[in-house]
């Protein structure tokens, strides 16, 4: 499972307005990011396209504890798949019970098989790794 955490500046007159982090996940112990947002996971089953607000979520509660990442100019993963994000993907693999997935796959269940974009061409892209010092 992938976690994407999209982030939009408000500033229009900004290039590249949007920055996602992603978070890739396997099967093992229950994600505490994830436990904290099942009430709202929960509201949207049987709501196809539902919105439901969180309010602030601290991006630190996910606590990817990665010392490295990869670093990549990509597009949304959703329509319209719009050119230009900055995509940051964590090195490290966190875990996530498979309570937490099935919760996930009930709350998608009408469109997930509108929710996964066919692998695109690296199109000459850099893909840069960066280690933490620390």
């Amino acid at each position: 499972m992938e976690l994407h955490v999209v982030h939009q500046s408000p500033d229009v007159n900004v290039q590249n307005r949007t920055a996602v982090v992603g978070v890739l996940y396997q099967i093992g112990r229950p994600d505490p990011f994830l436990s904290m947002l099942n009430a709202s996971i929960s509201s949207v089953i049987d709501k196809k396209g539902a919105e439901v607000n969180l309010g602030v979520i601290n991006p630190n509660d996910i606590q990817s504890e990665s010392p490295s990442y990869y670093r990549y100019m990509g597009s949304l993963a959703t329509p319209p798949c719009t050119e230009g994000v900055i995509w940051t993907v964590n090195t490290k693999v966190k875990t996530v019970s498979r309570s937490q997935i099935n919760l996930l796959r009930e709350a998608v269940l009408f469109y997930a098989e509108e929710n996964a974009r066919p692998l695109q061409a690296r199109n000459n892209r850099d893909i840069i790794l960066y280690f933490s010092r620390f």
